[in-house]
Formats: C-alpha cells, sequence, structure tokens
C-alpha cells in the first residue's frame, strides 16, 4: 500500500492517488501547514467577530460605514499599479476547476478565467486534488483531454485566458488534511497547493513577472482581507519573490461587505487588482443579514435584479471607490446558456445579456463575467465597442456621483410581489442543484441557467424567511400565506416534476431524495445555518484509512 509523505503534524485522510502524491509533497505540505499554524487564531477570531456582527443584526442593527475608519475612506491613496499582463479584463469566463472545462475556458477568447475552488465546485477530495493536478497542467500548458464519447483530443490555443483562481472562503474546512490535529482551512489548502507548485511557471510564461492571480470570496470585513495581505506576503518571502507580485480581486458579495470597500482594498493595496460584483451572493447576504427583520422579506428572487435601487448602488459605489483607488471595477455575472433546440428563445437571452452588460460599461465597469463560452464573443463586442479602444475605464469612469450614496440607498428594501410560483421555483432549483452537489458537480445548468452554490443559497434562504414570517403569497390571483405545511406540499409536487423533467432512471440514480431532505431541512428550522453547503458537507467527506506516514 502506498502513502503519503507527510511532515510532523500533518495527516492525510483522503484516498492515495499517485498524481495527487505530486501535489501533495513533504515541502508542499510543509508549506501549507506554516499557512495554518500562522493564521489559524487570526482566522478563528474573524469569525467569532462574524458572529459577534450576527447578533448584532438579529437585534434589530443595520450595517454601515465604520466611523472608526473614516480616514481610509476620505485618504487620497492608491493601490499599487495594475500589471500590464491583466490590464484588459473586458470579459471574463468562470467556471469549475475540471480538466475540459480549463481547457475550453482558456481558449475561448475571454480575456480572464477564474479557475473555481468554490461555489461552482462540489468539493470532495477527488475534486479538489484532480484541479490541483489540471491546474499545475495548465500552467506548464502540457494540459489535454481525450473525450472518449466524440473521440476527441483537447488542448490548449497558443493565445489563452490569463488563469485567476478562487479558493474556498475562510469559513469552509478541509476535512481531508488533518493539521496538529484539527482540519485544514479549505482556502489555505487550496491557495498553498496551488501557488507552492506554480508560481515560478505562472509568472514567467503568464504574468510578465507578477501573479499568480487569485479571486478571494465571501469576505464580511477589512480584518479578512488583512489576513490575506498577510497569507500572501508569507508566501512572496518563502518564494523569494517581490512584495506586491500576487494580486487579488476581491468578490464583494455580502451585505457588510459593500460599507468595507475602502477598507478592503486599503489592507490589500500591494496586492489588489480590484472588486467583483458577485451579485448573486450579494442578495443571498441581504436575506442572510435581515434574517430577523420580518419588515424585509424579498419577493420573487428573479425580480432582485440590478434594476433595482439597492443594487444600482451597490454597483456605483464599488465603480466609484475602485476607480478611485486605481484598480479594476468587475461586473456581474451572466448565468446564461445556448438554448440550442430554440432558436428564438436564444435570441431573446442573448439580448437580455447584451442590455444588462450594456448597462455595466456604461456605468463604468471595466470587466464583466460569463458562465458559458458562447456568450464570450456577444460580451466582448458590447464591451470593446463602448470603451473607446482603452483597455479599461479606470482613468476615465470616476463616478464622483456615487459619492452621494447613503447607508439607506444600500439596504433600502427591493420592490417587488412574492409568488408561488417563486416558492416552488426556489424549491426545484434548490433541490436539483444539491441532489448534482452532493454527487460531485458544483456547476449545473438548469432551466437555461448555469446554477452554482450562490442560487441554491438565495433558494434556500428565501423560502426559509418566507416560511418563518408566514409571507403571504399571489397564487393564481389568491392570496396564500407560506406555512411549514404548504411548503412540505409544494416539496412533493415539485419532486413529482424534477421526476418528470430528468427521467426515472436518472431520479433513482441521483440523490434527489436525500437532497430533498437536506434542503427542506434546511428550509424549516428554527435558526437559519450560515450555510447551505457548511451544512452538507461531511456528507461528502469519504476518509481512508492510514493514507499518510512519516518517513
Amino acid at each position: 500500500m502506498s502513502f503519503y509523505d507527510v511532515p510532523d503534524g500533518v495527516e492525510i485522510r483522503g484516498r492515495y492517488d499517485n498524481q495527487f502524491a505530486q501535489i501533495l509533497t513533504r515541502d508542499a505540505l510543509e508549506f501549507v501547514a506554516g499557512l495554518q499554524r500562522e493564521f489559524r487564531d487570526q482566522v478563528r477570531y474573524a469569525m467569532e467577530c462574524r458572529c459577534e456582527s450576527k447578533k448584532w443584526y438579529n437585534s434589530g442593527g443595520l450595517p454601515g460605514f465604520d466611523p472608526a475608519t473614516k480616514f481610509v475612506r476620505e485618504g487620497n491613496w492608491k493601490c499599487a499599479s495594475v500589471p500590464p499582463a491583466v490590464a484588459d479584463r473586458s470579459v471574463e469566463i468562470t467556471g469549475p476547476v475540471e480538466r475540459k472545462m480549463i481547457i475550453n475556458a482558456l481558449n475561448c477568447g475571454a480575456k480572464v478565467f477564474m479557475a473555481d475552488f468554490e461555489d461552482a465546485l462540489s468539493p470532495s477530495w477527488e475534486n479538489l486534488m484532480r484541479g490541483q493536478v489540471n491546474l499545475r497542467d495548465a500552467v506548464n500548458k502540457t494540459i489535454t483531454f481525450h473525450d472518449q464519447a466524440r473521440n476527441r483530443v483537447y488542448k490548449l490555443n497558443d493565445t489563452i485566458a490569463k488563469l485567476f483562481v478562487r479558493p474556498r472562503g475562510w469559513h469552509l474546512p478541509e476535512a481531508h488534511i488533518i493539521i496538529d490535529g484539527q482540519p485544514a482551512i479549505g482556502c489555505l489548502v487550496d491557495f498553498g497547493l496551488y501557488f507552492y507548485h506554480n508560481h515560478v511557471s505562472y509568472r514567467s510564461a503568464h504574468g510578465a513577472g507578477f501573479g499568480p492571480f487569485f479571486y478571494l470570496p465571501k469576505m464580511e470585513h477589512s480584518r479578512e482581507a488583512r489576513i490575506w495581505n498577510n497569507v500572501f506576503e508569507r508566501a512572496e518571502r518563502t518564494a523569494g519573490i517581490n512584495r506586491g507580485s500576487i494580486r487579488a480581486t476581491v468578490l464583494i458579495e455580502t451585505l457588510p461587505a459593500v460599507f468595507q470597500m475602502d477598507e478592503i482594498l486599503y489592507e490589500l493595496r500591494d496586492h489588489s487588482v480590484g472588486l467583483n460584483c458577485g451579485r448573486w451572493d450579494y442578495i443571498f447576504s441581504y436575506i442572510k443579514t435581515f434574517q430577523a427583520h420580518p419588515d424585509r422579506l424579498l419577493p420573487d428572487r428573479v425580480q432582485v435584479g440590478m434594476a433595482q435601487h439597492f443594487m444600482r448602488c451597490y454597483s456605483d459605489l464599488l465603480i466609484r471607490t475602485c476607480h478611485r483607488r486605481g484598480v479594476h471595477a468587475m461586473g456581474g455575472m451572466a448565468a446564461q446558456i445556448p438554448i440550442r433546440d430554440d432558436p428564438a428563445a436564444n435570441d431573446a437571452a442573448l439580448e437580455l445579456v447584451r442590455k444588462d452588460k450594456l448597462r455595466e460599461v456604461r456605468a463604468g465597469h471595466d470587466g464583466t463575467w460569463a458562465a458559458h463560452p458562447g456568450l464570450i464573443q456577444p460580451i466582448l463586442e458590447v464591451f470593446t465597442s463602448n470603451m473607446a479602444g482603452k483597455a479599461n475605464q479606470i482613468q476615465t469612469a470616476t463616478r464622483e456621483d456615487a459619492d452621494a450614496i447613503t447607508e439607506e440607498d444600500l439596504v433600502q428594501m427591493p420592490r417587488g410581489t412574492r409568488s408561488m410560483e417563486g416558492l416552488r421555483l426556489n424549491t426545484r432549483v434548490g433541490i436539483q442543484y444539491l441532489a448534482a452537489w452532493l454527487t460531485g458537480t458544483g456547476s449545473v445548468p438548469l432551466y437555461n441557467l448555469m446554477e452554482d452554490a450562490a442560487t441554491a443559497e438565495i433558494s434556500r434562504v428565501q423560502n426559509w424567511q418566507w416560511i418563518k414570517y408566514g409571507a403571504v403569497l399571489n397564487g393564481d390571483g389568491i392570496k396564500i400565506r407560506v406555512t411549514p405545511e404548504l411548503f412540505a406540499k409544494v416539496v412533493e409536487e415539485e419532486m413529482e416534476r424534477i421526476k418528470r423533467e430528468v427521467g426515472m432512471e436518472k431520479f433513482i440514480r441521483g440523490l434527489y431524495r436525500e437532497a430533498s431532505k437536506i434542503f427542506a431541512k434546511q428550509c424549516t428550522v428554527p435558526e437559519l445555518d450560515d450555510f447551505l453547503t457548511l451544512d452538507a458537507y461531511n456528507l461528502i467527506v469519504v476518509h481512508h484509512p492510514k493514507t499518510s506516514s512519516r518517513l
């Protein structure tokens, strides 16, 4: 039997694989363990602070700008200059760290590919470690994939997108790697293994002396950005590379973080390349932040778009903040996927994407996200035709008008209606996404949209909110109050619909019943769980006996 060679204090409980062993080397694990040991207390404190903030919001408090850091918001400082290799980020594609996906995304014509260890990936041991192998091969430009069903070999083009990597959030553990008796911090595993194996090749072959580049998710406060900055500095010192080589874009995808954008950039000012509007998670966070506020029941999630006042203000303030500090302001996700069997519906969907992206570029965004390669060229045309031949709008779209945005603007209740169809759609999407996630897939096409964990989270917390406070829905012209009994009936009926849509064979083979139980429980618990995936994570952890040894 083969074993991973591990340093003192480290234990691997995931399956042994020869390819994984090339990633989980003694030196790489020593690097990860060093990060864990230096920063675990800081991370624990940051998570405790989140809990304290939650208590404040649940007692009726509202998020707002911190008076203690007013000097940061009003100061004239700038972030470090944007590296030339990533000056143009007009369209970025995102997706999981799967081999075929990586090749297609790097080849699709996008300026950047964000390879995801977070919301688009089910964090099984196999997915995480194969993802590290795949990224190493991509950085080395040796990655290939043989699609046996199509008898086609995929490989990289001569010109490819710049690779950014998104590790998991601070709150997620890695239960297959134990350091000093405790599960490793998931994001430090993702970052540490990728950085250790790839920083030399990336900087020389892709970053023109800079890099690697990252996206950082789920932050709520600048203290969490400070930890990342310290992680980057330690990694740079260990590697013997210049301070400021590593660069990262922070997703502003929690409501508390919108009041901390200047402070987050300030903490990362030597390592920042901007902020991004993570708008689906932002809606999830709005509901979660106000979970104890029955006067803030949201309308159907399909109505909570960028036309809503609080969403538009969030986007405008992000642009103003980033450009004032000299970095990119990235727009939100276009989740549409091609509708191949209905040209008219496909054209209508593309037109919606064009309008959304035209709004973004005219507002001042420097680039945007897409979930499918088929959207890259239409979006690229919108941005390039509206940026006056420039790589970005950092110097030209100052958006000084956004200085007038207030705390009240950023938390204004969205307007709209609540319906039975909204409850049904939430339930159907949430169950189907969770069923896929439990079987190893984190990016799921549903109803002509590419869904990830963010959409499932919105579905879950909105159902919870409506059930908790007995929201009144419009059901075919009749007013209906949401109760646990009504929800149970909806779950039963939507399971029958799912069975019809996916077919009996797939329904039996999939984990739809298990997903239904988990989702229904999450929607009806007295106290809202912080994350759906955190609760379900233990169901995908598979420990193997004794796969590591100290030689």
